[in-house]
């Protein structure tokens, strides 16, 4: 008995609706998603399991890398940070204009000493990022910036009467040696700021 042949005819998906769903969810994450800030210095934080989440506003970071100084200051907040830098113009008697001081309140962590700043500010970020281009705020006995720094940065919290004190965190390298972070506690102890965070980055629990 002879057989019947069917005759085959390719099959196709209409993948329309798929590409659909795939643009929305990328458009969706891409909106959504925060950009890295550029640093001028690259740090590789220790790992935790701990998952608090840093404030937006109000925050002073201080990052510390492999250098002998090597210390960045970062402050949250634009009308703080102007008038930190007017503070500390005045203290050190450095003067700045008013351009200059709305591109340093747009500025991400910085690491010179004062007398350099002014540079540093008219540098594209491209620029000002370059490793070796800032060579970190001087903290020794001497000269001790870092801490003036800290301290005009909580004058201005107070003098533009914002209702929080402002919050402190210390970002240093896995790699780096106790007495340089113990140092950076110091100067922040030494003006009574007793609280603060340690940044690291966030790694799985241990079974």
């Amino acid at each position: 008995m002879a057989q019947i042949k069917m005759s085959k005819k390719a099959t196709s998906i209409d993948m329309t609706a798929m590409c659909d769903v795939a643009f929305l969810l990328l458009t969706f994450f891409i909106l959504t998603a925060t950009a890295k800030v550029p640093e001028p210095v690259s740090v590789d934080t220790p790992s935790s399991t701990v998952k608090t989440k840093l404030p937006d506003e109000g925050l002073v970071t201080i990052t510390v890398g492999k250098g002998k100084e090597n210390v960045f200051f970062d402050i949250k907040g634009r009308d703080t940070r102007e008038k930190t830098l007017e503070l500390m113009g005045n203290k050190y008697k450095v003067s700045f204009t008013d351009q200059e001081k709305r591109e340093f309140a747009l500025m991400e962590s910085f690491g010179v000493p004062i007398e350099n700043l002014s540079a540093i500010i008219k540098m594209k970020g491209s620029d000002r990022n370059k490793p070796g281009t800032q060579t970190g705020i001087p903290f020794d006995s001497i000269n001790n910036q870092l801490k003036d720094w800290i301290y005009t940065a909580r004058q201005a919290n107070i003098e533009l009467g914002k209702d929080k004190d402002l919050s402190f965190a210390i970002k240093g390298d896995a790699k780096l040696e106790y007495p340089k972070i113990k140092k950076i506690m110091d100067i922040l102890q030494d003006q009574d700021i007793n609280t603060f965070d340690l940044v690291t980055g966030l790694r799985g629990k241990d079974y």
